[in-house]
This record gives structure tokens, sequence and C-alpha cells, in this order.
């Protein structure tokens, strides 16, 4: 029990993935001008003549590179995801999460950098899909808090950590180059630290049991493939991109929590910049993005003391903050950055609850069901999250750019 939790927790909830994700959000407002990668950072020292202190290369470009090849990924799962063992879905993720390191760390150009931010997005999105499947072979739904709470882990740990080393003058290139241990820290989780039940998916060797002599043949037979593969059949065709009525109330709440609270982080708080502090506009963005990642963490660890039922109401509230933000950007009226970095929190809080009380409810609904359904409810309803922030992303950037021009 404890290893499967924490193991979910700690080693395999996408410590890696998360990591990488916020990273690359993180890069524009992270390399100084001497840094191999050349993205345009923030200049202090420059006197803009706009009314906003703007970066002419947007999160939200990052944000879409990251996202669209996850959505891609999520859509087509169902064809071909039964195929392939967790095994080797952990695999690709590991060594896809290693190349991304790899390439950012050592690009020099844009395009080289984007592709770095691809194979994030790779082991991101099969990464994703592949664990929250995963839960439902496993016979008790703590496993999902677990995951949940370990994904709010990641991002708190990846803010503070690549905070950290570059604050104490560790170039970003050499940052990228030691978290490097973080793919292997998730290999070593999957295959040493978790208990796999037997009805895990795996590759089976043919055989030809017509052949087989009388006292080599099992006492009790078990309904295998005849010929090799994974032992889980696919669920039917015409299940494929028609998700169950029962997901719905989950998934449409789930996709504005997120389309709300991505627009906010990669469309709108870059934007803000309070010159009555010490802190460089770049250092604010960090800091930003450094408390929404404790607010999800704390949210998606609290399932086991509040669970949510009403999804929408979480909706709801997201919606109200993008709206109050984005009002906040036209009119340049928070009188001070304590009071954005408590409505950062805030919007943290409220996307962790619904993420991690969606699957949560998903869980519990399918409880009784064969794992074939749980694996696919859940794999699903990831779509939703991924959708909501390639909208957002989609959106920001021209919000972005007609802000910038004023």
């Amino acid at each position: 029990y404890w290893r499967n939790v924490v193991g979910f927790w700690y080693l395999l909830a996408h410590k890696c993935i998360n990591f990488l994700f916020l990273i690359n959000s993180l890069i524009p407002y992270s390399l100084p001008n001497t840094s191999a990668i050349p993205l345009v950072p923030l200049n202090e020292n420059v006197t803009h003549s706009g009314r906003y202190d703007c970066n002419p290369f947007s999160t939200a470009v990052i944000l879409l590179a990251d996202i669209l090849p996850t959505l891609a990924i999520k859509l087509s799962a169902p064809l071909y995801i039964h195929l392939l063992p967790y095994s080797f879905r952990v695999m690709m993720c590991v060594m896809s999460a290693g190349a991304s390191f790899i390439i950012v760390s050592f690009s020099t150009s844009i395009g080289m950098s984007i592709l770095g931010v691809v194979f994030a997005s790779i082991s991101s999105g099969l990464g994703e899909i592949t664990f929250l499947c995963l839960t439902a072979y496993f016979f008790h739904s703590d496993v999902v808090s677990g995951w949940s709470s370990g994904t709010g882990g990641a991002g708190i740990f990846g803010a503070l950590s690549y905070s950290g080393l570059t604050q104490v003058g560790l170039s970003p290139r050499h940052t990228l180059q030691v978290m490097l241990v973080i793919p292997l820290i998730m290999a070593i989780s999957y295959f040493c630290a978790l208990v796999h039940p037997a009805s895990l998916p795996r590759w089976t060797m043919t055989v030809n049991r017509a052949s087989a002599s009388a006292d080599r043949r099992p006492l009790i037979e078990c309904n295998q493939p005849p010929t090799g593969g994974v032992s889980s059949p696919p669920l039917p065709s015409q299940k494929i991109f028609s998700p169950p009525q029962g997901l719905l109330k989950y998934m449409i709440p789930l996709l504005l929590v997120y389309f709300a609270e991505y627009f906010i982080n990669q469309g709108l708080l870059e934007l803000f910049y309070f010159r009555n502090t010490s802190l460089k506009h770049s250092e604010q963005y960090r800091w930003y993005q450094t408390l929404y990642q404790l607010g999800v963490f704390v949210s998606r660890s609290s399932v086991k003391c509040l669970q949510i039922r009403k999804i929408w109401l979480l909706a709801l509230l997201q919606g109200i903050n993008m709206v109050f933000l984005l009002f906040g950007v036209c009119f340049l009226f928070l009188p001070s950055i304590y009071l954005l970095f408590a409505i950062i929190l805030y919007e943290g809080l409220l996307g962790g609850a619904a993420y991690v009380n969606a699957f949560n409810n998903i869980t519990q609904e399918h409880s009784q069901s064969p794992e074939q359904h749980l694996e696919f409810a859940m794999g699903v309803a990831s779509i939703s999250d991924t959708l909501g922030i390639a909208l957002s992303g989609a959106i920001a950037i021209p919000v972005h750019d007609h802000f910038c021009s004023l």
C-alpha cells in the first residue's frame, strides 16, 4: 500500500514532466543575454515607450509548443495505446524527457529550443495518460490522491529548485543538465518502487498451445491471448472519441478551469510589473509561478480532507479570477504586488482542487467497473485539461500582443 502511494506521489507523479513544463514556461524570463538559448529576455534597463513592460516573445508561444503535441497524443491514444505495455510507455516518457533537457540546455536557436519543448510535451502527454490509466489497476483510490499531490509537489519543487540554482549563480544550461537526474528517478520509481498488480497489461511471448505437451500445460488455463501482444483487450471502436455521458460533467468544468488559469498565467501575469518593489520584472514573474504552484500543491494534496463534487463551482470561481485580472491588466488598478500574490495563490488552489476532485470522483463512480473501463475513462478525461490549456495559449498570444502595442 505505502510503496504504491509513495511511488505515485514522489516518483511517478510527473515530477520530471511537470518540472519540464514549468521550466519551459520560465525560459523567456530566466535567461541572461549571454545564454546559448537566444530567446529575448526582459531588460529592466530599457525604457519602454508603452504602458507595459513587455517581453516581445510571449510565454504563450512556448505554452502552445508544449501543449499541442500533448493534445495530439491524448486525442489519438485510444487508437493505439492499448497495444503498448506500461513499461514501454514509461521508458518512452523517460527518454523524451531526458532528450528535452539536453536539447534545451544546448540550444543555439529558437527553433532548437522549441524542438526541446516538443520533446517535453511528448513526455508530458504520454506520461499523464499513462499514469492516470495506470491507477485503474490498483485496488485503492489513494494512488489517485497520491498522484495528484505529487504533480503539485513537482510544480513547487521545479519552481524553487530552478529559481534557487540560478539565483546562486548556476547558469540555466547547467541547471537543466543537473536536472537530468529526474528522468532517471522516474524510471527507478516505476520499475523498483511500485508493486505491479498481476492484471497489469504486459507483452507476452507467443505460445502455441496445440503443440505444447500435456505435461507442460498449466493445470489452470488462463485467458491469455493466443498470439503475442498486450493482454489488455481494447475497448470497442465505437467508444473511441465518444466519452461516456457521466464524464462530461467533470470534463467540461475541468476544461474551463484550465482555460481560465492558463490564460491568466501565460497571457496576463507577465503584463503585471510593480515598479515600487525591489524585485525585477523577471523575479516577479518567477514568484507569480512559484505561488501558483504552491496553491496547486496544497489543493491537490487535500482530497483526503475535503472532497468536492460540484466541479462547475470551481470553474465559475476561476472564471471570475480571469475576468478580474483581465480588468486589472486593462486599468492597472491593483495597488500592491502582495494583493496579486494572494490572488495567484487562490488561483492555484482552485486549479489544483478541480484536477484532483475530478479524477477522484471518476475513480469512485467507476470503482465497481472493469479495470479497462476505468482505464478508458481516466484517459478520456485527461483530454479536457490539455484542450483547455491549448485554447488559452491560442487566445493569450493576440491578447498579449494587443496590450504590448498600447
